[in-house]
């Protein structure tokens, strides 16, 4: 019993000592417990009527224990709960006199309690705890957080599994093959703060805004170190899920708090809309000089693959509404800002990387050419799809796209990404000749932009309900020969077209199936996950039986036998 000799209560080394200079162990265990046992003068007579029912005396103190500690810890939970300066005074003192218990098991859950409870907690209690493993696991987070604000490495290395947890779990959604939708993208803003990553990651940080700046401190550099933008994401979720609980200690000194509100709203909109836009506008506006730093923050903001999502979707439906007004790209405001947060989040890692805080530079000609450009591809498809309904009328296949834009998507990330979501519309709508003319462009896109994973997930999920296409050569060339083949040295691709092919095997021709398999069968580099998923879709793909083809039943009557009546000339 560590601690008590301390209080000036025998424990343990004094029974010892007592035993081994005695001359009646017997005698002397009577008189250790006469003299440390529950001094009442009316328990003393109580005591023999235990005895007659077989009640041990452990069996009583530690019952006795419990129940003085139950009470304890009630009474520690009333006196923090009251708030009054004094009686925070009384826990500080019945601290400092329960502390040289805290290694005693029996008795540790009183002194935790105590340390869960007071704001500020002296340094030499931190340290002791810290020192004992034992201590610190079983300590309540609200002790810990005092320990990690000074330790910043410690603090680390608590936080480090739950980030590697969040990225395996979008990692999970994005590379599921048994899944054919959109289940990156399905869960709304609300439930994806609501994960237990985020969760606990908002527990730890509590109300201290030391804390929070050590986790964005870590998110950053995450994020300049392996380039992925889930880290992005988190950001924004960790802010956001602060923000729920309404933890203005921390939110009144974030300075992208309203930017990433507004943006967060826009996500569960699924929309930018033009008020929307004009609040942004005026976050972006207002930066004073001396702030320009924020702007790390509010590109790291707009780097989240969901807020992208949802900036680059709703320029492509304004560029629907320019065709359907009759307007030109560089008439739309609304348009313009879209564009120049595409471009402050498409910069987020350079400029956080260099810690140059300034907004990238729109060129002119993107709004006076390029997106014109686009416009007409979509006029295109918009007839194709009108005349494909007339009858006898002739459907023109859609024309190569320009040389400006093939320069445009070689050089220019937000023309890469423009035309990346051009194909994703022409996908959703199923128009086939719009994909196989413009899906194979894009491995051209500056960077390598169309292999990144959160667009493959979207491509393939609109891919694959093209079902019956897939036995045609045209379509399959372009899908696979002339897009997704070209990158399969990078194992993501791999994962993505196994994705695919798990759904659409049926429709392939068997040479074809043979070749694709041939071609996505993983060596000793690539990952057991591949491997694995390689393996079962062999076997799904060997148990595959067709749906047997429906015979008419022949109707067995006199009546079939009969001509049909010959009409009479008019």
């Amino acid at each position: 019993m560590s601690g008590l000799e301390e209080l000036g209560i025998p424990g343990g080394d004094h029974l010892r000592e007592a035993l081994t200079v005695c001359s009646d162990p017997i005698k002397a265990i009577e008189e250790f417990q006469q003299q440390n046992g529950i001094l009442l003068p009316s328990l003393k007579p109580a005591l023999p009527f235990l005895d007659l029912h077989g009640v041990k005396r452990l069996e009583f103190h530690q019952s006795t224990l419990e129940e003085m500690r139950d009470k304890l810890l009630q009474r520690v939970g009333e006196l923090a709960k009251s708030g009054r300066e004094e009686d925070l005074k009384c826990l500080e003192d019945l601290l400092e006199k329960s502390f040289p218990v805290v290694k005693v098991k029996s008795v540790r859950p009183v002194v935790l309690c105590i340390l869960k409870h007071l704001p500020e907690i002296k340094e030499h209690y931190l340290t002791a705890i810290l020192e004992d493993k034992d201590l610190y696991n079983e300590a309540a987070t609200e002790v810990k957080r005092q320990i990690w604000q000074d330790r910043q490495a410690l603090f680390g290395d608590e936080v480090s599994p739950l980030f590697s947890q969040y990225i395996t779990e979008k990692d999970v959604a994005l590379f599921n093959h048994e899944s054919a939708g959109l289940t990156f993208f399905l869960p709304t803003p609300k439930v994806r703060r609501q994960s237990e990553v985020v969760t606990k990651l908002v527990h730890m940080v509590g109300k201290s805004v030391k804390l929070y700046d050590m986790v964005l401190r870590f998110l950053r550099t995450l994020f300049l170190r392996t380039r992925n933008r889930h880290y992005c994401t988190l950001r924004a979720e960790l802010l956001m899920a602060i923000h729920d609980l309404e933890v203005n200690e921390i939110c009144s000194v974030d300075p992208c708090h309203k930017f990433a509100w507004c943006v967060d709203a826009c996500i569960r909109e699924k929309n930018v809309n033009t008020n929307r836009a004009r609040e942004l506008q005026g976050f972006l506006d207002g930066i004073k000089k001396g702030q320009e730093y924020v702007l790390g923050d509010l590109s790291m903001v707009l780097c989240d693959p969901f807020a992208m999502n949802t900036i680059v979707l709703s320029a492509r439906n304004m560029l629907h509404q320019c065709i359907n007004s009759d307007t030109l790209p560089r008439e739309n405001m609304d348009l313009q800002l879209l564009v120049r947060m595409i471009a402050l989040g498409l910069g987020a890692w350079d400029m956080i990387d260099s810690q140059i805080f300034r907004e990238p530079r729109l060129d002119a000609h993107f709004f006076t050419k390029y997106l014109p450009t686009i416009i007409g591809m979509m006029v295109d498809d918009q007839l194709r799809g009108v005349m494909a309904k007339i009858p006898d009328a002739v459907v023109k296949p859609p024309q190569l796209p320009s040389e400006l834009y093939a320069t445009y998507i070689k050089q220019n990330p937000i023309a890469s990404l423009i035309a990346m979501y051009y194909v994703l519309g022409a996908a959703h709508k199923k128009d086939r000749a719009a994909v196989c003319q413009v899906l194979p462009t894009l491995i051209h896109c500056e960077n390598d932009r169309a292999y990144e994973d959160t667009f493959l997930h979207y491509l393939i999920s609109y891919l694959i309900p093209f079902g019956e296409e897939y036995a045609t050569d045209e379509f399959c060339t372009a899908v696979f020969d002339d897009f997704l083949l070209p990158a399969i040295s990078n194992e993501n691709t791999v994962k993505h077209l196994l994705r695919l092919l798990w759904h659409v095997h049926p429709h392939l021709t068997p040479q074809r199936l043979e070749a694709l398999m041939e071609a996505v069968q993983p060596d000793k580099e690539h990952s057991e996950v591949v491997h694995k998923t390689y393996h079962m879709l062999q076997e799904k793909i060997a148990s595959y039986e067709p749906s047997p083809v429906p015979v008419q039943e022949q109707m067995d009557s006199p009546l079939m036998s009969v001509p049909a009546p010959t009409p009479m000339p008019s």
